[in-house]
């Protein structure tokens, strides 16, 4: 078993109305509530629910596999967190992980996002 430790966060607001965000592994690392108002665009409340978690790497495709059966379809909501060298980014129904650095990869996550209606200033998620 791997003692590596992922960490991510899931936007409370991104979720689906009665879903539940609960994959093999998961632990709370803490919850806060922020104004985006500056960012938000129609369709996006002004006010996210910040949820930061951790699993053991191990958990990765439970937690990838969670985040899609979770997310909101509408908006192109989405999360996104590292295992090791490795980028994962969740869409509902889709998941996408590629080697960070590797920018068709990116690419290619990022074309999808526009497709789905994620705003473009939110496609900015670190490598």
């Amino acid at each position: 078993m791997s003692s590596h430790v992922i960490t991510g966060y899931v936007i409370g607001e991104g979720l689906r109305s009665g879903a539940v965000f609960q994959p093999r592994g998961l632990r709370l690392r803490g919850i806060r509530r922020m104004d985006v108002s500056a960012s938000a665009t129609d369709g996006q409340p002004s006010l996210w629910t910040f949820v930061e978690w951790e699993a053991g790497a191990e958990d990765v495709a439970d937690v990838a596999d969670a985040l899609a059966s979770t997310l909101e379809p509408s908006s192109g909501w989405y999360a996104d967190f590292t295992v090791g060298d490795e980028r994962v980014v969740v869409f509902a129904g889709k998941v996408f992980r590629y080697r960070r650095g590797d920018e068709a990869g990116r690419a290619e996550v990022i074309a999808y996002g526009r497709s789905v209606g994620t705003p473009e200033h939110q496609l900015d998620w670190a490598e």
